[in-house]
């Protein structure tokens, strides 16, 4: 296993992802972090997993699940790397972490949900051997 990556377990290790978290999600703010992902922590099985050489480089929010349709799978909630950082190989690097711990975990499938319009992103999935499954719908209720 890779000892530069690490489970966010600590309040203060969950506080520490959060500026690399914000360039993904900059509608959470840093005072919101905390009790936001300790109530997915506590609801959810959400975890925080990060990749640090000197300083967090890369982030990725994730929970195991199952579904009756397709058995035990993790899902990748957040994967960025810090803006500065990009394309050295963190995401990926942190991308392969996932992957093996799904394995570990018993897990049948890693899977991701992308907006459309994150192209890029959508190109590094596909280089990491993901596919296009399905369509994912959603109806904003308020």
């Amino acid at each position: 296993m890779n000892s530069r990556i690490t489970i966010a377990r600590s309040d203060q290790e969950i506080l520490d992802c959060y500026l690399v978290m914000a360039e993904l999600r900059p509608h959470i703010q840093s005072d919101e972090f905390l009790p936001v992902i300790k109530r997915l922590t506590e609801i959810a099985g959400f975890q925080l997993a990060y990749l640090a050489d000197g300083e967090i480089k890369a982030v990725a929010g994730f929970r195991i699940s199952e579904w009756l349709a397709g058995g035990k799978y993790l899902e990748i909630e957040d994967l960025v790397a810090k803006g500065s950082e990009r394309s050295k190989g963190y995401g990926g690097e942190l991308f392969d972490w996932l992957v093996e711990h799904a394995k570990e975990n018993g897990c049948q499938q890693v899977r991701l949900v992308s907006r459309v319009s994150r192209l890029a992103a959508h190109r590094f999935y596909m280089r990491k051997g993901m596919s296009v499954e399905a369509h994912y719908f959603s109806m904003n209720l308020s």
